[in-house]
């Protein structure tokens, strides 16, 4: 029986509880398939190779307008960290997890790593499973409820929506899924969006024209004056302080919007402050420089 995406996550739990695995599925041949898949990332991090740059990318059409100008005009972002690394690796092996669990759960997996252009603008998808093209995605728990429930598309700081809708218009497609991970519980699950499915409570906020996202960011990112603040600093509480929002937190060149920006380290990672009324009582620490651990 041909299997579909609905089922997938009820299959792959299947699968990792029982190891019964369908009788048309080649198992020696996808583990040695995913050995491959890991030795190939380790070899892009640490082999010599030719690394792409592009200044504009499908994966980012999504984000804020201001960040991709800074990005796009070569503005020097904040220095990652090094667990920033390992989070990055850490993305990428449960993605090839996932998509092992996939094929072993006897669904279909293709068009991997397939170049997609939208506006003369040029991507790679992840996949498509079961003919649905698909991001793969490792979320923390807070992120991972958006998938759960479906409300990505209403809170996208990422521009997950206009990245893979891009990759389905690059294919003719008006549906496309996201396969989801809670990299802290191990918790799957499938969210698609669909633009022919006009009843779908989320379809105003993921039903914009993709190749008017492209051309807008294409007009804005050459334009000489940046473009308007991505969001507004909120207040801290009760403190008096007022704080960047957690939008503007994640972004490498807050530095350039908030150059008086200060930081201090709270035991769930640092918070950034663009006033201070009352000094928390927490280590302040120098985060331009990259070498504090959050």
């Amino acid at each position: 029986m041909t299997k579909t995406i609905e089922t997938l996550v009820q299959d792959i739990y299947d699968l990792v509880k029982t190891k019964r695995v369908p009788t048309d599925v080649d198992v020696e041949a996808e583990i040695d398939r995913f050995g491959e898949a890991v030795k190939d990332l380790m070899k892009k991090e640490y082999l010599p190779h030719d690394r792409e740059f592009s200044k504009l990318r499908l994966s980012a059409v999504g984000k804020p307008l201001r960040q991709q100008w800074y990005s796009y005009n070569r503005y020097s972002g904040e220095k990652l960290q090094p667990h920033n690394f390992i989070k990055f690796m850490y993305g990428n092996l449960i993605e090839e997890l996932l998509l092992f669990y996939t094929r072993m759960a006897g669904h279909t997996v293709t068009d991997e790593q397939k170049e997609c252009f939208v506006g003369g603008v040029k991507g790679h998808m992840d996949c498509k499973i079961d003919g649905v093209v698909v991001d793969v995605k490792s979320t923390s728990s807070f992120g991972f409820k958006k998938f759960k429930d479906g409300t990505l598309a209403m809170d996208d700081p990422f521009g997950y929506v206009d990245q893979i809708k891009a990759y389905a218009h690059s294919e003719g497609e008006r549906k496309w899924a996201w396969l989801a991970m809670d990299k802290a519980n191990g918790h799957l699950c499938v969210l698609e969006y669909d633009l022919d499915n006009k009843d779908d409570p989320m379809y105003s906020y993921y039903s914009r024209d993709i190749e008017e996202v492209v051309e807008e960011v294409k007009k804005t990112v050459k334009e000489d004056d940046r473009p308007s603040q991505c969001s507004e600093p909120t207040p801290d509480g009760k403190s008096g302080n007022m704080k960047l929002s957690s939008l503007c937190s994640y972004c490498q060149y807050k530095a350039h919007c908030y150059p008086n920006l200060r930081a201090f380290l709270y035991s769930t990672g640092p918070k950034f402050l663009t006033e201070v009324a009352n000094e928390p009582k927490v280590p302040e620490i120098d985060w331009k420089k990259g070498d504090y651990n959050d």
